[in-house]
């Protein structure tokens, strides 16, 4: 049974923190924290299969002990937003939440606004109050990765510095800050310095953050990528891989989608499923030419670089 609250009316309301936990409580799959770099790192491996440096990790464990948020920059496909993601979930023992930015973010989208009808029946009241993401972890104690943060507008970021501060949310029309001491309440953001379609970061807002860049891994530590991400049946040998890996490295030079590692995942993913589909136990070229063509082609004006790129590695079918 939820705490309640009764109003000067005499009605009975759930408090906020109370439809917070009703609503995301069981979204959260709590588990025992994991606050060790190291341990971090293993777990980041064998839950998540994703290959981390534990000196990021080591960075990322240190800033949030001092509170301060993180900022993962670099191109994308390179792992910042499911690296970040696992992260939150391993520090705060919580499953963490994920909050993509756009340009009309406003705290009423991401703190809470009031429900119309309710509000014309019970005011601007705790009981009309629908709560949201932010303010959600916030009172939880779980992590949020603001996704994108570049995308977003110079208010939504100065909204964000007294959170980063303070850690709090004032809502002026509940009259009520709420507060929250819990260290698993942790932000990391991404941002991709080279797209397009986005916004300047405000100083102020820099000076907040422990900025991490993120960049392509040398060909070396990619096929170990790939290797840990592949759960096809189908072999993709290390011959293949590797010319998949420098392909993919000449059209980060050239095309103007540049794949990232997670491309080159979806890649060999998705060669291998086509080889199993032919009834292959061996990816061969030709198969890694036709998943090459539909995953590595992301823009109209890239397709004759990915089509000269993968035959002069991959022939022509």
């Amino acid at each position: 049974m939820l705490a309640s609250e009764t109003s000067n009316e005499g009605r009975e309301t759930v408090s906020v923190e109370n439809r917070i936990k009703e609503i995301y409580g069981e979204l959260l799959e709590p588990r025992n924290p994991v606050r060790n770099p190291e341990l971090i790192v293993k777990k980041l491996r064998e839950e998540y299969r994703l290959l981390v440096d534990v000196d990021l990790v080591r960075i990322v464990v240190a800033s949030f002990i001092n509170g301060r948020p993180v900022m993962f920059e670099g191109p994308p496909g390179t792992g910042k937003t499911e690296i970040g993601e696992a992260i939150l979930t391993l520090w705060a023992g919580k499953k963490a939440f994920l909050l993509p930015c756009s340009e009309n973010y406003d705290e009423y989208r991401v703190i809470g606004d009031f429900h119309p009808l309710m509000a014309l029946k019970h005011g601007f009241s705790e009981a009309s109050f629908v709560p949201r993401t932010l303010l959600a972890a916030l009172v939880l104690g779980a992590g949020v990765l603001v996704d994108e943060i570049r995308r977003s507008s110079e208010e939504f970021q100065n909204m964000l510095l007294d959170i980063i501060d303070k850690r709090r949310i004032v809502v002026p029309e509940l009259k009520k800050v709420f507060k929250n001491n819990d260290i698993g309440f942790q932000m990391i953001f991404t941002s991709n310095p080279e797209d397009i379609a986005q916004n300047e970061l405000s100083d102020a807002f820099l000076r907040r953050v422990i900025r991490i860049k993120f960049n392509y891994p040398d060909p070396k530590k990619e096929a170990e990528i790939v290797r840990l991400r592949l759960n096809a049946k189908a072999r993709l040998s290390s011959t293949l891989l590797a010319m998949m890996i420098e392909a993919a490295n000449k059209l980060r030079e050239k095309a103007m989608h540049k794949p990232g590692p997670a491309d080159t995942v979806e890649w060999a993913q998705l060669a291998s499923r086509i080889a199993e589909l032919r009834g292959s136990s061996k990816v061969e070229a030709r198969d890694v030419l036709e998943a090459g063509r539909v995953v590595l082609t992301k823009r109209d004006e890239d397709a004759d670089d990915v089509e000269e790129i993968l035959a002069e590695f991959f022939g022509r079918s």
